[in-house]
């Protein structure tokens, strides 16, 4: 049997298959589809008896994180941060990060994970948020939403759709929707994939959880095991370490310059094994963040709960104004056709833009938003 997939998908979709009781024989480039990948499996009958039922709890223990070596809530929270600053810089993760790499074949990337127009994720991810009656933002992305089903790789270049997903990161039903798909998507296989080695430690489950976020987790555990041997019988330290040092290899010499670019996360890991954090011991320092029980408690990063538009005018000032009303100013600029970036912050350019856009229509050209007119773009 075979499933024709993006290339950027592979990992998740093998694992589903895997879950659901086919053995993977192969996944190899389309040869006519750049971009694509062809994934073969074929059906397989599980152990008789109790091993088929152990089989079966192994799963699910995976899940709930027992099987994992008993990952905690907060070792998963840190895991998971050490994967965020990987993805976007920072250890909550950029909810309203924008992403767009040349010949990425992902196309259009957004989240806390970076998830892709080119995998289908994206489409899934905003369907599901959009469905939520508290969604925000449901009205001005529920248009785009059957584009995102037929991958329409123009939305590369919409700047407003753009905007609205920036926009989406201060509401918190996209945070928790992000979260929760995420953990689906992402953590979940990679607690169950942990689990099937017999890895048990919070740091272990950190690097199957990358791979499986960042692509080929089935190839680089294949290799690693042909190199050095099954983790239950080099023990499971020696394998990650030597799991980390093969990745750490085939992305140096990956063809894509992007892919070799992110031989850093497979360092962070290093020093982590270096120093013996098997357990994720908080703090943690990553990637020059600090990781710890404060800045997992933080709002996170481009983020804003306040303040509600019209409580204040707006205007160019020192420190520059941020917050949830300047990013609703700027949305409703970019909705009337203005070339601007809803970053929530109003610097000189949205002071000029504003400006121009004032005397475009007839109103007092001096960049200042009072609350009337912060009412008139924001409703």
């Amino acid at each position: 049997m075979e499933r024709i997939i993006p290339c950027t998908d592979c990992a998740e979709r093998t694992l589903d298959v895997e879950q659901l009781g086919f053995r993977v024989t192969g996944c190899d480039p389309h040869p006519e589809r750049p971009g694509f990948c062809v994934l073969r499996f074929e059906g397989r009958s599980p152990a008789p008896g109790a091993g088929a039922s152990l089989a079966a709890a192994a799963d699910a223990r995976a899940v709930s994180g027992t099987v994992a070596g008993g990952v905690t809530a907060t070792q998963a929270a840190v895991a998971k941060a050490i994967v965020n600053l990987f993805e976007t810089g920072e250890v909550l993760g950029q909810y309203g990060k924008v992403t767009l790499i040349p010949g990425d074949t992902g196309h259009l990337t957004f989240g806390r994970s970076q998830t892709t127009l080119g995998s289908g994720n994206l489409a899934k991810l905003l369907q599901q948020y959009c469905a939520n009656p508290g969604a925000r933002f449901a009205a001005r992305l529920a248009p785009y939403l059957p584009r995102f089903l037929a991958i329409d790789e123009s939305l590369d270049d919409d700047p407003r759709l753009h905007n609205v997903l920036r926009a989406t990161a201060d509401d918190g039903v996209m945070r928790d929707t992000q979260d929760a798909f995420f953990d689906r998507t992402y953590w979940e296989p990679a607690l169950r994939a942990a689990g099937r080695l017999g890895l048990h430690s919070p740091l272990a489950v950190a690097v199957v959880y990358d791979s499986v976020v960042h692509g080929s987790w089935l190839a680089m555990r294949d290799r690693t095991t042909r190199a050095v041997g099954e983790p239950a019988a080099v023990g499971e330290q020696a394998w990650i370490d030597a799991y980390v040092s093969a990745r750490r290899s085939w992305l140096e010499g990956h063809a894509r310059a992007d892919l070799r670019q992110t031989v850093y996360r497979m360092d962070a890991f290093r020093r982590l094994i270096d120093q013996g954090f098997w357990g994720l011991e908080m703090p943690l320092v990553v990637r020059g963040k600090e990781i710890s029980s404060v800045t997992l408690a933080a709002l996170p990063p481009g983020c804003y709960d306040g303040p509600q538009p019209g409580s204040r005018p707006l205007t160019l000032a020192t420190p520059l104004a941020r917050g949830l009303d300047v990013r609703l100013l700027q949305l409703g600029l970019s909705d009337r056709g203005v070339d601007i970036l809803a970053d929530g912050i109003f610097g000189r350019t949205s002071f000029n833009l504003l400006k121009a856009w004032q005397g475009q229509h007839g109103l007092v050209a001096n960049g200042i938003a009072d609350p009337a007119l912060i009412g008139e773009l924001t409703t």
